[in-house]
């Protein structure tokens, strides 16, 4: 990309990182209740790298809530301090009441209010709000002020700069207003959303406390350059000054290898920077040159950190910093190239908020649990409905996942009844959204294609001018990474389809279910993309099996028949670069046509919603796995272990493999344990590995092959004779 491109993009989602998710109330006015304080601190866990300077105070915990049924809640200004605990229920923040039994059907307005204790000597800094979600729109009150807003933009983080509102040495109130009703003005429309449209707090909150000048905001590109012997680092660097009195400063920035903690790079702004009173500035730091990258792979997930700092001539300076990963995600000759590498990529889609106990509002052990689950299956490309938890995309970024955030748009109705063009307020909506999440996750490197919308016509004229709007939209904030929108409109005319406008042609493939047909109509209609867009890159962005009609029972052995039959059929064909497998896990939904309650949903996965697998797990994880072949031959103390790397959908090189094994003994005790590394296996190739067993007598010996981050991709067992 040109420098010029490369600045543009940097400095355009920086701005918007700190601007456009805030946007201040007209006028309300109050005193707001004061429940009992709490006296707050941070944990060591609650304090991210990117906030080394910041102290970072989780608000997570104990809130009083309170659904507001009958809409007085304005009207009897809750946000004052004139009510006592009257209707006010105890709740946990992060909290959803999509999963509380008196409240899982109620789209509404609800209100969350907790106190917290302000030191004196915040009174010096500035103090900022920040909520990682709230769905789907948020009014908030401080001390019974008004604070902010944040409409109709359930996924995508905000924060509000709170400091003139706080009692410094006191106790402070919070009150925020939810509202999850459906409308019509906003993405997903009405009830267009095939997901949980769950209400509330439902991600973490905290409070920002830093200098009066600070480090807003900071944005990294890396890109490798041809060969890999150097990277070039355009760094954007947004800072804010909220005192008075102008502030000058020296602003800099470090990069360490995160494993080693190694410094690699240093760079500098030429001169002080000025930032003039209550007033911010976005810097473009000079181009560098980081020499001898380690390149992100899902394979060998390598990060660096970035720490910018803001050194100033009197007063507080202050250290903010971010991860970023080296890598090049391209699509060109109808496939993905990672690093210049050819890649047949397979994985699977994830429904978060369906856990019936959780929601929305998953404990960082749930995401754990799901994505462990997930690398289990094979999974190194994937893509989900709608901006995601930080800790999904943390996850994604250290263990190895390719992912497509999606703005939520979502199905044809989202576009009817709207004329040729779509609703100005849609496509307003659409666009914030989109800019919002660009700007928050942009440093992401598990990130490869911004996901601009689902199943929405894409031969219908305004669905079609609202994806071309949002393609324009994101190659200007980011021209560096793919776009792209998983299509149900492919199967008929496929060239007057908006997907010809997009890097990766991706698409919704439900034949023998949603589409009728047979398994000979997915190859045929996947030799009609390619005619139609020759040289694209093709995805199946969703297939499998959902019991989600009469005529269609559940039955996990036609999952797992649909799941071999046509993956065989994008097997054969090299123009398909990836595949997509929906879904992992059974999904709750408010349109779900199974299950009451909170366990309203629609059964789709290879687990159920409490995390159950079923036969189609293992199903998955064999189809997915980039070995084909794990074969043992011979007897303790020597085995042979022949593996077969696949020549197709998934395929690429195998590097840094191992193989492990165990050993069990007659009591089914595991008692020795072995590893052989693997070389370099490229895709078709096969290879041998002796196994020695020694010591007691093996009844049992497991072989796993291993990815260099320790997960699994294929299992094969000796047993003894009568084992």
């Amino acid at each position: 990309m040109p420098q010029r491109s490369r600045r543009r993009f940097l400095a355009a989602t920086a701005r918007i990182g700190v601007a456009a998710a805030l946007c201040p109330l007209d006028a309300v006015a109050g005193q707001a209740s004061r429940p009992q304080p709490a006296v707050l601190s941070a944990p060591p866990e609650a304090t991210h790298l990117a906030d080394r300077d910041t102290e970072r105070v989780s608000l997570d915990g104990v809130w009083q809530f309170r659904p507001d049924r009958s809409k007085v809640g304005d009207a009897e200004q809750w946000f004052r301090g004139k009510t006592d605990g009257t209707g006010w229920t105890d709740v946990t923040v992060p909290h959803t009441w999509q999963v509380d039994a008196a409240s899982t059907e109620y789209y509404g307005t609800a209100w969350y209010r907790r106190t917290f204790v302000a030191p004196g000597p915040w009174s010096t800094g500035t103090v900022r709000l920040e909520f990682e979600a709230v769905f789907h729109s948020a009014t908030v009150w401080v001390n019974g002020q008004p604070a902010g807003r944040h409409l109709g933009k359930g996924y995508t983080p905000f924060r509000l700069d709170i400091s003139r509102l706080v009692a410094y040495g006191g106790t402070n109130t919070i009150v925020v207003r939810v509202d999850n009703a459906f409308d019509q003005d906003m993405l997903p429309r009405g009830r267009s959303s095939d997901w949980a449209h769950d209400g509330g707090i439902y991600r973490p909150v905290s409070l920002l406390v830093t200098p009066s000048a600070f480090v807003e905001g900071v944005a990294v590109e890396a890109a490798p350059a041809s060969g890999g012997g150097h990277a070039d680092i355009d760094v954007t660097v947004v800072v804010r000054n909220t005192a008075s009195r102008a502030c000058q400063a020296e602003l800099r920035y470090e990069i360490a290898d995160e494993r080693t903690g190694e410094i690699v790079l240093r760079q500098r702004l030429a001169g002080p920077l000025r930032v003039g009173p209550v007033g911010s500035a976005t810097v473009e730091m000079p181009r560098a040159t980081l020499p001898h990258p380690v390149l992100w792979h899902f394979d060998r997930p390598h990060l660096y950190t970035l720490t910018v700092f803001l050194d100033r001539t009197s007063g507080a300076g202050h250290r903010a910093g971010t991860t970023f990963g080296v890598r090049s995600f391209e699509a060109s000759d109808g496939g993905f190239y990672l690093n210049g590498e050819r890649v047949f990529l397979m994985g699977v889609e994830r429904m978060a908020g369906s856990h019936p106990d959780y929601g929305m509002a998953e404990p960082a052990g749930w995401i754990r649990h799901d994505h462990d689950d997930m690398k289990e299956l094979n999974c190194v490309f994937t893509r989900v409905h709608w901006p995601q938890d930080r800790r999904v995309l943390d996850y994604c970024d250290r263990h190895g996942i390719l992912m497509q955030l999606e703005v939520p748009t979502w199905g044809a109705d989202t576009f009817k009844e709207t004329g040729p063009e779509p609703l100005p307020a849609l496509m307003q909506n659409g666009l914030e959204q989109l800019r919002e999440m660009i700007a928050e996750h942009r440093n992401h490197p598990s990130v490869v294609i911004w996901g601009l919308c689902n199943e929405i016509g894409g031969q219908h004229p305004p669905a079609y001018e609202f994806a071309r709007r949002m393609s324009e939209e994101a190659r200007r904030l980011d021209p560096r990474r793919l776009r792209s929108y998983a299509s149900n409109s492919l199967q008929r005319t496929p060239e007057r389809d908006v997907s010809a406008l997009m890097d990766v042609v991706e698409w919704n493939e439900y034949y023998e279910t949603w589409y009728g047909g047979t398994v000979a109509d997915v190859g045929r209609n996947l030799d009609e993309l390619h005619r139609a867009f020759p040289g694209k890159a093709i995805v199946i962005s969703e297939y499998g099996y959902c019991a989600c009609t009469p005529d269609r029972p559940e039955g996990d052995q036609r999952r797992i028949e649909i799941l071999t039959s046509h993956t065989a059929a994008a097997r054969a064909r090299r123009f398909v670069g990836g595949l997509i497998f929906f879904c992992y896990n059974d999904y709750r939904t408010h349109i779900g046509d199974t299950g009451r309650g909170a366990l309203k949903q629609r059964v789709h996965g290879v687990v159920d919603v409490y995390g159950a697998r079923k036969p189609s797990f293992d199903v998955l994880r064999r189809e997915s796995s980039p070995v084909e072949r794990l074969g043992l031959d011979g007897l303790p103390p020597t085995l042979t272990a022949s593996i077969r790397a696949r020549a197709d959908i998934p395929a690429y090189p195998l590097v840094g493999y191992t193989v492990r094994w165990i050993v069990y003994n007659s009591s089914g005790i595991p008692v020795e344990q072995r590893e052989e590394p693997l070389a370099r296996l490229e895709p078709g190739g096969e290879a041998t590995v002796r196994l020695e067993v020694t010591g007691t007598a093996a009844s049992r010996v497991r072989v796993d092959v291993l990815r260099p981050t320790r997960f699994s991709v294929a299992t094969a067992v000796w047993k003894a004779k009568g084992a």
